[in-house]
Parts: structure tokens; sequence; C-alpha cells
């Protein structure tokens, strides 16, 4: 397939750069694969559509505050996104660099609060290994301090200010995030709240927490007009041993797994095997999931309204079937529905 095929029209009026007053509130579409029927509701409907012998899968992985600014020896001003850290040991993270003049390997970066970061090599078209060297305590500590969420570029061309930094360190976070690791938030959980959770635990609901840490696999964009040709970025995933024996006794049960974002069935999906059975797992994963692709875990997808021609827009295709997407989508924009990171959700049964 080519990636024309994945592309719309993203008016800017429909992308949604706040999130809503109360992250449940948000507008739900619901798709049912079966009947190719179209429902309208709101996010915290979303238990009424689930049973007790299904399973709810989400990711709690926690976006880290990755944008930094700093400025080189002579002065410049240098603008700083981590992507993924290569070693936890000595801190050497892989980054982007923006700045008005080239950096050379071996020159230095000077951050706040005693932060130096020393570029150790050049891995490709503005991304470099850097080493941060601090003397004011954990790496991670200081970073919290000096690092802003490290938003799309589609909510950073909104105006900024104190308030709305604010906003985004809460909202731009899910409620369950536990482990640092991400530099993007897996959107699709961004609407669930304990009230949410609550309910679809009084149905039966089990809740399982996995972990994707979203990096440049999920949002960088196909550069291929071959849509199978793309190759993925990796990104580090577990599963425990004791969240995949209760995943296997729910789908032996002939119960269903709802999976919470594209992170999320990324990672289920690289660690089950062709006979359908999850297992444990830790490390990295470069899966590709596009049409074509036959699922081997997930029933049910919890996600967003995409970016045109983005790996998480091809993902849903591929589960949803191509046509029937376009056509949510364009009832999705016929309907005012907020599209992107802190836009609505999409339930795809």
């Amino acid at each position: 397939m080519h990636l024309k095929e994945f592309d719309y029209q993203l008016h800017p009026e429909i992308i949604a750069p706040y999130p809503v007053s109360r992250r449940d509130n948000s507008r739900l579409m619901v798709l049912n694969r079966t009947i190719k029927a179209i429902e309208n509701k709101k996010f915290f409907e979303i238990s009424s559509y689930m049973k007790k012998e299904d399973a709810l899968v989400l990711n709690d992985t926690r976006v880290v505050p990755a944008r930094l600014y700093g400025k080189k020896g002579s002065g410049g001003k240098v603008e700083v996104l981590l992507l993924k850290q290569i070693s936890e040991k000595d801190v050497i993270w892989e980054c982007l660099i923006k700045t008005s003049k080239k950096v050379r390997v071996q020159s230095s970066i000077i951050f706040p609060e005693s932060l130096k970061g020393e570029i150790v090599e050049k891995t490709g078209e503005g991304r470099w290994k850097i080493k941060f060297i601090g003397n004011k305590g954990n790496f991670y500590e200081v970073l919290d301090n000096i690092g802003e969420a490290p938003l799309p570029p589609y909510i950073l061309k909104r105006r900024e200010g104190v308030q709305e930094k604010k906003i985004d360190k809460e909202r731009y976070q899910t409620i369950y995030a536990q482990k640092r690791g991400a530099i993007a938030a897996p959107t699709a959980g961004l609407h669930f709240t304990e009230q949410v959770l609550y309910d679809i635990r009084k149905i039966g609901v089990k809740l399982i927490w996995i972990t994707l840490h979203v990096g440049g696999g999920t949002f960088f964009p196909p550069r291929v007009e071959e849509v199978s040709q793309h190759m993925m970025e990796s990104e580090y995933f577990e599963i425990t041993e004791e969240d995949a024996k209760i995943i296997n006794q729910v789908k032996q049960k002939g119960g269903r797994v709802f999976s919470v974002g594209t992170t999320t069935t990324r990672a289920l999906e690289s660690s089950t095997d062709p006979e359908g059975i999850l297992h444990p797992a830790r490390g990295y994963t470069n899966l590709f999931i596009h049409p074509g692709y036959k699922f081997k875990m997930i029933n049910c997808l919890i996600t967003n309204f995409h970016q045109p021609r983005s790996t998480p827009l091809i993902l849903v295709s591929a589960f949803t079937g191509l046509d029937f997407v376009k056509q949510a989508y364009r009832q999705a924009i016929d309907n005012n529905y907020r599209f992107l990171s802190y836009g609505d959700g999409m339930l795809i049964l």
C-alpha cells in the first residue's frame, strides 16, 4: 500500500491545543467492525462496552521532561530533545539538537543547575549521543527541575505561559504513569480517570499494566512511499510473567483483550507467538503493524485520532480496515471531534 492512502486533510481548527477540563469528559467514537456501525459517546461511558471476562491492558510508562535548553561554550543557544537512553550507568542519551550553528563531537553544552552535556558522537541527521554530567544530585532530579514536557510541535504553537506549562505537567501524563522513560505520552490513556477505572474494575474486568517507553518509533513518520518498506525505530518494553499469565487465562476463557493505545498493542503483539500465547519479555521492539498484519492477541483497541500518514494511523487501519477508518475520520471531522494528543478518543470493537 502507498503512504498517500493514509492521508487526509488535517485542518488546524480540529487539532486540540489544550485538554478538556475533565479527562473522561472527552468524546468517544465507538466503531463496531462486525456490523460497520459508528456510535458517538462520552469517554466515561466506555465501561458499558466491557464484560467481566475481559482484560484491559494499559501502558504505565512515564513521560520524562525531555526538552532541555542550554548554551554552547560560545554562548549560543541550544535546544535538546532526549530521544532514547543508551546507557544508564553513564547517563548517555541519543538526542535531537537544534541550534543556529553546528555542534561538534567533544564539545559541551551547559544547562541550568550545573548540568553539562558532552557530545559523544553523531548518530544521524540532527541526532547526537550526549553524556550528561552533573554535580547537583541525581540526573533525573535535575531533569525534573529544568526540563520541559516534550509536547508535539502542534501544541507548542499555541501561546505559552506559566499556566499552560503547569497544565501540561499534569495532563500530558496518564494518571497511572509509573516507569519513567517515554518522550511522548501514550495518548489513548490520557482519558482515564480513577472513576472510569473503578467502573471497569466493578464489572470484574482484569486491569493489567505493561510498559512501552514511547520514542521515535511511535512519532517519526514513514519516509517511503511503499508502506511495507518502512523501518520502525526500536522502543523498550516490558511484560512480566504474571501479567502474561493473566492475559493468557483471559483469552483461554473466551474473554477479550482491550488494548489501550497503539504502544500497548505493539508490545502485546511483539510478545505473542503464532499460536496466540503471550510470553513475558523485556527488551526492544521495532514491530511495524500495517494492513495485512494478522493480529494474534488484541480484540479491541482504544486510541485517539492520529496524524495523517503516521504509524499509529497505519496500525489502526490494519486493525479496523482502511475504508472504515476513513469513514470514521470523515464523520469525526464533520461532527467536530478534537484530534491528536489532547483530542478525543475512539473505541474499536
